[in-house]
């Protein structure tokens, strides 16, 4: 039997069942077109016999989508009445038992998933779409890659490469973790309720090798922060308190780095952050 999809008037009528209105809280904005759904899984490569993590799948438009290709999936949803009417839902439209495992807890505070999930697909809530991402790449070493939808500007953001206007904290600790690209764009109309922001996919493929071990992560995104919390000064002043106290100080540790101290922090990638928390780990 195969697994069926949903469409617009039975999410609708799934809602009104569950007196769910969707929030901006929340940030729900439920896919109710087939076509979407699909495409988001087939541009995260999801094949048979794949675990996915699935977070915030809501009334189940994309949790079913991923299922009809005969992966398992674990599902994070943070709404209970959503959590609760989930495997109900993937029952009727065909998902084999066993297939789908639902988690009720906020996605931020997740330590272990059920399957050991290899790949992340999800259309992520706005308002948390970086905290949940970057969360999920530093707890779940596993997840090798992954597509999410998300508002345009966040897409745009985590994608950008050094020295774009937009180009800043999340696009290099999102660099940290692996590769990250812009792979479709995703029409208004397709949510219900419409967005008043424009959505985009962005994909992930995580690096073979890990970049460092967590303590050399914190020390990076320490000095990541420092640099973007004040982008416009150059770094010798930005990261004056971060690496000795002074700016003299600063700028001695920078240029040990290969960093110019008159750069901003727009101007360096993950990798020359990577050399100067080295640097500054190994400083006399």
């Amino acid at each position: 039997m195969p697994v069926t999809l949903l469409g617009a008037t039975e999410i609708r009528a799934l809602a009104a069942e569950l007196d769910v209105t969707p929030t901006k809280k929340l940030g729900q904005n439920f896919v109710v077109d087939a076509n979407t759904v699909r495409k988001i899984v087939h541009t995260a490569r999801v094949h048979a016999g794949e675990r996915v993590v699935e977070v915030g799948p809501g009334l189940g438009s994309l949790t079913l989508a991923i299922l009809e290709t005969g992966a398992s999936v674990t599902a994070v949803e943070i709404d209970h009445r959503l959590a609760a009417r989930l495997a109900q839902t993937a029952t009727e439209h065909g998902v084999p038992s066993g297939a789908l495992t639902v988690v009720d807890a906020d996605a931020l505070r997740v330590t272990e998933l059920p399957g050991d999930p290899t790949v992340l697909v999800a259309n992520l809530p706005y308002n948390v779409s970086v905290p949940v991402l970057l969360h999920l790449l530093e707890t779940f070493a596993g997840l090798e890659r992954g597509v999410v939808m998300v508002q345009s500007e966040v897409g745009e953001r985590l994608a950008a490469p050094p020295g774009s206007k937009i180009y800043g904290a999340p696009s290099v600790k999102a660099a940290w973790y692996g590769r990250w690209r812009l792979a479709g764009t995703v029409s208004r109309q397709v949510f219900w309720p419409v967005p008043n922001v424009d959505s985009v996919l962005v994909a992930f493929d995580r690096d073979d090798v890990p970049r460092g071990t967590e303590d050399e992560r914190r020390r990076v995104f320490r000095i990541v922060d420092a640099a973007f919390q004040q982008r416009r000064k150059m770094l010798r002043q930005a990261l004056a308190a971060a690496l000795g106290g002074t700016a003299a100080a600063a700028s001695a540790l920078l240029e040990s780095a290969g960093v110019a101290p008159t750069a901003r922090g727009e101007e360096l990638s993950i990798d020359d952050f990577v050399a100067i928390a080295h640097q500054m780990e190994h400083a006399p």
